[in-house]
């Protein structure tokens, strides 16, 4: 499992509080530190959407400049805003290990995998 970003976001703590208390190993990614897992981002966003991987609603999109949030019209332009503002990137992402990916935070559907 990898990939919830940033470790002072409160969804993020209760993600890794989650995992921890169920035995589950993870690799944690901080994208404010390391940057974007740029050879990632194909995979999560033909597995969820570009929809469901922004966080239209969070305060980082909001700031952004309308022309740069009207670019965003496909996965290459999505990916070029989140490479840019790795805040708009919905959080945590988990890639289980069979391969498919989750965004944001839910114990049940978690339990599932």
């Amino acid at each position: 499992m990898c990939c919830p970003p940033y470790n002072n976001c409160d969804t993020v703590k209760k993600a890794r509080d989650w995992l921890s208390a169920q035995g589950k190993e993870y690799a944690f990614h901080d994208y404010k530190k390391e940057g974007v897992p740029v050879d990632l981002l194909p995979g999560w966003l033909q597995a969820v959407g570009r929809d469901t991987l922004i966080n239209r609603k969070g305060p980082t999109w909001r700031k952004l400049d309308a022309a740069v949030r009207a670019s965003v019209v496909d996965d290459a332009s999505a990916m070029a805003v989140m490479q840019a503002n790795s805040s708009v990137i919905k959080r945590p992402v988990v890639v289980w290990p069979d391969g498919s990916v989750t965004v944001g935070f839910d114990a049940q559907r978690w339990a599932a995998n």
